[in-house]
């Protein structure tokens, strides 16, 4: 059966990811905050491979639930029933538009630590947060390609990051495991591991930079 994804937001990331993931053979769920009737002409684009559904929707059909919103917007999330499902957090702190996060600024917690603080029964894995929306178009290669580009995640979930790593090799990225969540921060926005366009031994190089 083919496995499905589904994306709580419907931003830019979320386009670029379920077009990829379609492209690799997945099928994906896509919501918003507006509602379903409002991404009919993103789901005619995306094809027979994609639906619209709520937010409630994606949570209970998703079998990885990608939650890309922006952060500000994290908390007003219901707490939906997403116990034992992997979720794929793609969002970075960004104080100008989500205000000051007092636990962020001062380095004792990560966004994706927040996210799974939100929703405590799932496994949150950070991913994607650390390249550009059009990149993921553009820089993907097939494996074995010298090119091809590496990805850092982080979580505390084997199994959920074997999944993750699964995703994001079929679409034409090689993985790096930063190791557990908090880890994520050596490549939140402002380290110089920060959509950097590199291989796996540059990228442990740029993550070991990175201050917490």
């Amino acid at each position: 059966m083919t496995m499905k994804i589904g994306f709580i937001g419907s931003g830019n990331i979320g386009q670029v990811v379920a077009a990829s993931a379609i492209q690799a053979g997945y099928s994906v769920i896509m919501s918003n905050s507006r509602g379903p009737e409002t991404l009919t002409e993103l789901i005619k684009e995306l094809g027979p491979q994609a639906e619209a559904g709520t937010a409630e929707q994606v949570a209970r059909e998703g079998d990885i639930v990608v939650v890309t919103v922006p952060l500000y917007a994290l908390s007003q999330l219901p707490d939906f029933d997403l116990d034992g499902k992997t979720i794929i957090d793609t969002m970075n702190y960004y104080p100008q538009r989500d205000g000051q996060i007092a636990a962020l600024d001062n380095g004792s917690t990560t966004t994706s630590e927040l996210t799974a603080e939100h929703f405590p029964n799932a496994h949150v894995v950070k991913a994607f947060n650390s390249i550009y929306a059009a990149d993921i178009k553009t820089t993907a290669k097939p494996k074995g390609d010298p090119g091809r580009r590496t990805l850092p995640i982080a979580g505390d979930d084997a199994a959920a990051k074997k999944v993750v790593t699964e995703l994001i090799e079929s679409i034409g990225f090689d993985v790096y495991d930063a190791g557990p969540l908090h880890e994520g921060f050596r490549f939140q926005n402002g380290t110089p591991a920060y959509c950097a366009r590199v291989n796996r031994s540059d990228l442990i190089n740029l993550l070991h930079q990175a201050k917490e």
